[in-house]
């Protein structure tokens, strides 16, 4: 089975009854939609490599793991703010499973979709 398949199976399971509709499936990509609108898209290409992007009205932000913020304490993980700027992942750990890792990260968004509480 593969990885995104697993992961929509499992938030269905965790998050079914608070999700205004399933979890779509795209071609690389699993797009949640969430009880408060913010629409997360979901991009694993490995436990450790993981794109996780929402849109909260006009504003987007995103958690990735792409190797380029050597400065940031999470590296390479890092989370990108409404503005643009970069701060520390305060969701994530590339050693935890991705189940585990977007459990995390779609509870904070129903109760913080700009996780605004994150960035002090």
């Amino acid at each position: 089975m593969s990885l995104h398949i697993e992961l929509a199976d499992h938030i269905d399971r965790s998050f079914g009854a608070r999700l205004p509709q399933p979890v779509e499936h795209k071609q690389d990509a699993l797009v949640v939609h969430l009880e408060n609108g913010v629409m997360l898209t979901v991009r694993y290409a490995a436990n450790d490599a993981y794109s996780l992007r929402w849109t909260c009205g006009d504003a987007e932000l995103g958690i990735d793991t792409a190797p380029l913020h050597r400065e940031l304490a999470t590296f390479p993980n890092h989370l990108h703010d409404a503005a643009g700027n970069l701060h520390p992942d305060p969701l994530t750990r590339p050693e935890d499973s991705p189940a585990k890792n977007l459990v995390r990260v779609i509870e904070a968004l129903i109760a913080d979709p700009m996780l605004e509480r994150y960035r002090g």
